[in-house]
């Protein structure tokens, strides 16, 4: 696999930090994952479960290791040393100093480690006024100024469902890691990496940033609308919505040949797509008289023909027995030693030749402690000892 013969130490627990060392497992570094001897991961207990396992961890720390050590002692520093001599990788979403106080900042690593590749994924960043703040997902979608443009123009500032600046900081933070290692190979130096949940999201902001810019003007919620682009959105057929998406003048030309709305093409005030946003409202109004005679399968049916980019509004029932995504597997299912077959997301990228696979289910906390601490040199009565005092 792409990344064989990479181990990753991972010192991260709820999302970001675990999204990110899942992408590189699935690649096929072999990530061990450090947990508190007191529950571990907090979203192990977090979630749906199916007998008795918690399909929000499963889904985030498949292919993973599970060793269990209290940080806080001595001991147990000793034994993540250890596991950092023989690493590549150590990714941490500890605020900003903690790794100090543990006594492994960057010096300490690379006095451990000298080409250690180090990753913090954090609120706001290593430094900067904000950098001791607590942070999570809906902390960062409002800090961002991502809240303030979700939404429709009347109402509030709307969050994302999903725990966007998690998966986008944890994506960040695994490109960031996948160049360091480039880095690494061509120049033999190890390097310190760091993402932000709410850098990740502002940096998302697209061309509402890029408008705001240009005109210092905070762009108004426009709900299911488009910012720059109208018609767009969701429009009314007779048994329901369907999502369609003509981003420019020549998708737009295909949508009404789709419509069969042959005058809309001659009609002055909408000759521009500045004179279809100055009235959406009209213009969205003239489509949905038309989309409302007849079903969504005959528009979906008839608009992708026209080359015209469309889709029905799914829920996850729906997504999860549509023929695409099943074609992709983006459902798989998990046989786990313990606990039975468990469902999770699949691989949202796809290697031709070498692909993603699940080699290792995800473990059970602390599944693979007493095979680490043997892999480290420890004796089944050292092993023992550290169990009985409560350090593993």
């Amino acid at each position: 696999m792409q990344l064989e013969g990479i181990r990753v130490v991972d010192l991260t627990r709820i999302l970001s930090g675990p999204f990110c060392s899942m992408f590189l497992a699935d690649m096929g570094a072999e990530v061990i994952k450090v947990e508190d001897p007191d529950g571990g991961d907090p979203i192990r207990q977090q979630g749906e479960a199916r007998n008795g396992f918690s399909l929000y961890f499963a889904s985030f720390n498949r292919n993973k290791r599970s060793i269990t050590l209290d940080l806080r002692s001595e001991e147990g520093k000793e034994v993540l040393r250890d596991l950092l001599r023989g690493a590549d990788v150590v990714i941490n979403n500890y605020r900003p100093g903690i790794m100090e106080k543990m006594g492994f900042g960057r010096d300490a690593l690379k006095a451990i480690k000298p080409d250690i590749v180090s990753c913090h994924i954090t609120g706001y960043g290593l430094d900067g006024p904000y950098r001791d703040r607590p942070s999570f997902d809906f902390i960062a979608q409002a800090m961002s100024g991502f809240m303030s443009v979700n939404g429709v123009e009347d109402g509030p500032p709307m969050r994302a469902a999903p725990p966007v600046s998690d998966l986008v900081a944890g994506s960040y933070a695994a490109m960031g890691i996948l160049a360091a290692l480039v880095r690494r190979n061509r120049t033999g130096q190890g390097e310190e990496v760091a993402t932000a949940l709410t850098d990740s999201m502002t940096s998302m902001l697209a061309f509402l940033a890029t408008n705001f810019f240009a005109s210092g003007k905070q762009p108004l919620r426009t709900g299911n609308d488009h910012a720059l682009v109208s018609p767009y959105g969701l429009f009314e057929a007779a048994d329901g919505q369907i999502a369609v998406a003509p981003s420019n003048d020549a998708f737009y030309a295909r949508l009404i040949d789709g419509l069969g709305l042959d005058d809309l093409r001659v009609r002055p005030e909408y000759r521009t797509n500045a004179d279809r946003f100055e009235r959406r409202a009209q213009i969205n109004a003239e489509i949905n008289a038309r989309t409302r005679g007849q079903t969504v399968e005959h528009w979906i049916a008839k608009l992708n023909a026209a080359g015209v980019p469309c889709g029905r509004v799914l829920g996850l029932g729906e997504v999860f027995e549509d023929p695409q995504t099943k074609h992709q597997q983006m459902r798989i299912t998990i046989q786990h030693p313990q606990h039975g077959p468990l469902d999770v997301l699949g691989f949202p990228i796809k290697f031709s030749d070498d692909p993603c696979r699940v080699h290792r289910p995800p473990p059970v906390l602390g599944a693979d402690t007493d095979a680490l601490l043997a892999e480290l040199g420890r004796d089944a009565s050292t092993i023992a000892l550290l169990r009985e005092r409560g350090i593993v």
